[in-house]
């Protein structure tokens, strides 16, 4: 056995690396929560999970005082017997978001210590389908920036040889997100794949006009166009135009992702390790959407979700937004337009425990 002997958790405030605005909100800073875990044989695995400013205490919190100390004495290679036990723990806070975020910063955990064992990377651990997948920018897509930065930056990815641009939409006008969306495409031309993304931030009607508007620039996918939780609406929207409708970020359970591809309410899934749980429902997921012919093109985290998107024969995409650059000693290797997975054993992230350390909070 690999018995649990120690697990701690701990908060890491990340500063925003550089302005990030969408409709509804503005990215203050990273409130990264980690979990260590360490087992008799000597082996240790480090897992994380995120906010974006508010509620990082709050996960701390439920992890030292109630899931922690069940991990103590107990087989650490039995990962999804552990996710379940936690899961069942906290039965009257599930489904939500303070949970899964408590989840995820264990289950990576226990799947580096997985992969630590096994002397192999994540990505050849969960999958092995390939080693590198497609990348595309959001960084250069923020709702602030001027027509003329979205060109530059859309310009700048293409050049690079990256698949595609992601920009925010939600301008109060119509007329300007497709002013906006407009002199993207021309700059970059038909052959390369433009996403938009509303952050939930429209209503049914106003999706299904802006859907309309938006038909000739041949769009990749229009993102989470209203409320996470209102799946009949996205079923609708989905039945009303040519666009592919893609959600996942705000979706906290296996059984959401069901009800959307059940209903063809979303033609591509987006799901995020730390809000969906962790690396075990996040792979669930992922086979779910293959059994629907579904893509998964998964939210944020660049740094672990190169290794998951190439664990997967349905991972189209992974979304290129540099965070964690002040607490790790390397980046993300992009080769050719491409996201590559690390072949280091584990997560494959390099931390900078020093950096860590000085920007700890808790």
């Amino acid at each position: 056995m690999t018995v649990v002997t120690r697990a701690e958790a701990f908060l890491v405030d990340v500063e925003v690396e550089r302005v990030r605005t969408d409709a509804v909100q503005a990215f203050t800073s990273q409130e990264t929560v980690f979990v260590e875990l360490t087992t008799d044989d000597g082996g240790s695995g480090l897992g994380y999970s995120y906010t974006i400013g508010t509620g990082g205490s709050s996960v701390v919190a439920l992890l030292r005082d109630h899931l922690l100390p069940r991990l103590l004495g107990r087989d650490s290679r039995l990962v999804e017997a552990l996710w379940r036990d936690l899961f069942a723990a906290t039965r009257a806070t599930t489904v939500g978001a303070i949970t899964s975020l408590a989840l995820a910063a264990v289950d990576t955990a226990l799947w580096d210590l997985k992969c630590r064992r096994a002397g192999e990377p994540l990505w050849r651990v969960a999958g092995g389908f390939r080693a590198r997948v497609p990348l595309y920018d959001t960084e250069g897509g923020w709702l602030h920036l001027s027509t003329e930065e979205l060109v530059t930056g859309a310009k700048a990815a293409a050049t690079a040889g990256w698949g595609g641009v992601k920009v925010k939409i939600g301008k109060p006008d119509a007329s300007e997100d497709l002013d906006r969306l407009a002199a993207v495409r021309a700059a970059v031309g038909p052959r390369f794949d433009l996403m938009v993304d509303a952050n939930q931030s429209m209503t049914a009607a106003e999706a299904v006009r802006r859907a309309a508007a938006f038909g000739p620039l041949d769009l990749f996918w229009l993102e989470e166009p209203l409320p996470a939780d209102d799946v009949s609406g996205h079923a609708r929207l989905a039945a009303a135009t040519a666009v592919p409708i893609a959600v996942g970020e705000s979706l906290y359970s296996i059984a959401q992702f069901r009800d959307y591809l059940h209903r063809g309410a979303a033609s591509i899934v987006q799901p995020d390790v730390a809000r969906v749980g962790g690396i075990t429902p996040w792979l669930k997921v992922a086979h779910l959407a293959e059994a629907f012919n579904v893509e998964v093109c998964p939210h944020f985290l660049m740094e672990l979700h190169v290794s998951l998107a190439a664990a997967v024969p349905n991972g189209r995409y992974v979304e290129h937004i540099p965070q964690l650059r002040a607490i790790t000693r390397t980046g993300l290797t992009v080769e050719n337009g491409h996201a590559v997975a690390p072949e280091t054993p584990g997560l494959g992230i390099d931390w900078d425990r020093d950096a860590m350390d000085d920007r700890r909070t808790s």
